[in-house]
């Protein structure tokens, strides 16, 4: 038997906080255990952070070896995150299920695109007839969800344009629940938002387009929104490679950045679930939800409604629990409380995976 005194505070939840706790064969107790103590951990300890948009297993051109996706997992981990949502991966990455060397990672399969409307091997690329029943695939592949690319540059209009009719989307959601799998959507655009609302979906990612109009519907609709505000971050640069040739789809890319924090404070503001994504994959490193974190306070976000966006709520919204007593001991310790300022989360202390220390400073 392995114990480990967590000497606290340990937040729980938001106003959940308990003086000290132990980790007794990798699982959570606030009952002092007889005998020996291996280890003692001082700092705040939180349950270990969420990345709700993350694509390990994913590079820049497209599928990795074994050797980099489990790289991209351990430099998650490192950052504290115990718990990834891979909102899709060209890589089947189920081989690192349990394994205590990467996060626990909810699979979504492959991403569902139109042919020719998103990054080039990166996705499942179908045409309409053919959506719902990759949708049946998908879910049937992952671990309780998929993605649908809602949205791309339209190379004949020269701007963003939805991929599939609502209709098409429609049935694609429908599938997708009847095989036991939640739905998500890369949306950027302005027009995405309704119909795939409307058609039951139950996340919405990025989710630039939202307006105040549709911000409403999301909200009543509680559809949760991870907005992946350092990827938002770069539309600058696809902007600039854009201009020349395609000048209205770069006005727009523009557009939707300069009212990026304004958008999700918005959608704050009217109750719409928030969750923290970083992207990771392709142009975006992994190990950067401290700064998805930050990002989230820009927005509008108190400390710790942003830490809670990617900690105490995330993990609810996906089925798994926190510190609570007899549950695995994931968790990040931090020198500070991380309500008062949440970008000490960018510098953990020590990560516990299981129970399983990662690194200690």
């Amino acid at each position: 038997m392995s114990t480990i005194h967590l000497r606290g505070p340990i937040l729980r939840g938001p106003d959940d906080v308990v003086g000290q706790g132990w980790v007794v064969d990798g699982r959570m107790t606030y009952t002092k255990p007889s005998g020996s103590i291996d280890h003692t951990i001082d700092g705040w300890v939180i349950p270990g952070l969420v990345d709700a948009h993350c694509h390990i297993g994913l590079g820049a051109k497209g599928p990795v070896s074994d050797d980099e996706a489990l790289a991209h997992g351990q430099r998650d981990l490192s950052a504290g995150v115990t718990l990834v949502r891979d909102a899709g991966a060209p890589s089947d990455t189920n081989w690192l299920r349990d394994d205590l060397r990467v996060p626990e990672i909810i699979r979504a399969g492959k991403h569902i695109a139109r042919t020719r409307r998103y990054f080039r091997d990166f996705a499942v690329e179908v045409e309409p007839e053919y959506l719902a029943a990759e949708a049946t695939r998908q879910a049937k592949a992952g671990d309780g969800w998929i993605k649908l690319v809602a949205d791309w540059i339209d190379r004949e209009t020269g701007d963003l344009g939805q991929t599939f009719t609502p209709e098409q989307f429609n049935a694609a959601i429908e599938a997708a629940h009847q095989a036991g799998a939640r739905v998500t959507a890369h949306a950027f655009d302005e027009g995405s938002i309704e119909p795939l609302v409307l058609g039951g979906i139950d996340g919405i990612e990025h989710a630039t387009g939202m307006t105040e109009t549709t911000v409403g519907l999301v909200a009543d609709h509680q559809v949760a929104v991870v907005p992946t505000l350092i990827n938002i971050n770069t539309f600058e640069s696809i902007v600039a490679s854009a201009r020349e040739k395609f000048p209205t789809y770069a006005r727009h890319m523009q557009a939707l950045y300069d009212r990026r924090y304004q958008t999700i404070h918005m959608a704050h503001e009217a109750g719409v679930p928030l969750f923290a994504g970083t992207d990771a994959g392709s142009a975006i490193t992994h190990g950067r939800i401290g700064e998805e974190l930050v990002e989230l306070t820009k927005a509008g976000l108190s400390h710790t409604e942003a830490l809670a966006a990617g900690c105490w709520h995330a993990r609810k919204w996906l089925g798994y629990a926190g510190l609570e007593e007899g549950e695995w001991a994931d968790a990040m310790v931090v020198p500070q409380d991380p309500r008062e300022q949440v970008v000490v989360c960018q510098h953990p202390r020590a990560v516990l995976r299981r129970g399983r220390s990662v690194g200690l400073v």
